[in-house]
């Protein structure tokens, strides 16, 4: 009687360090050849937005200007099969904690805020202010958004059961503007 041998599948190599990510833009308004790029390791992600005037924010209500999220085709990168974040999509959940963490350290009323937010269920409503109003959809920065929040606040993003999506036009400052409230007092 033949028995077979077991296959045992290698386990996949690990780069010992991070490598360049290629960016390909398909847009061509000079209809020329598509020409590819690696991205410097150096060079920034994200625009920071020049700060405006958030909703006010009451002692129960988080209110935050952030910029704008990568977009869907950039936020999840294939890596030996697995559909993982990308490094742009982890860098912008990076940057939204630390300025969750410093208006959280701005406020007088955090404990209550972070109690009340935990307890709750919350109402989600996002201004996108983009350079060009056919560039982007309009729901395509949402849950890359919804989960950097969240994570910045240490709150499960299941408790959102209300969400409320504008789009909006600025050339000169795109950005978005965040209104995390409990959902009954929206």
């Amino acid at each position: 009687m033949l028995t077979r041998m077991p296959t045992f599948r290698r386990p996949p190599r690990i780069p010992s360090s991070p490598r360049a990510v290629r960016m390909t833009s398909y847009r061509n308004p000079d209809k020329k050849a598509v020409v590819s790029r690696i991205a410097p390791k150096a060079a920034p992600i994200f625009r920071m937005p020049s700060p405006s005037p958030c909703p006010p924010a009451g002692t129960h209500t988080v209110a935050l200007t952030l910029p704008v999220p990568p977009s869907v085709n950039h936020q999840y990168a294939t890596v030996n099969g697995r559909r993982l974040i990308s490094s742009a999509g982890r860098a912008y959940k990076a940057q939204v904690g630390q300025l969750v963490w410093l208006k959280l350290a701005q406020s007088t009323h955090r404990a209550a805020l972070l109690a009340r937010l935990q307890s709750e269920w919350l109402a989600l409503s996002i201004r996108f202010y983009f350079t060009s109003a056919l560039r982007r959809d309009v729901d395509g920065g949402l849950k890359i958004a919804q989960d950097a929040l969240c994570e910045g606040l240490g709150i499960n993003d299941n408790r959102i059961v209300e969400t409320h999506l504008y789009k909006h036009v600025d050339k000169d400052n795109p950005r978005i503007e965040v209104r995390l409230t409990p959902a009954s007092s929206s």
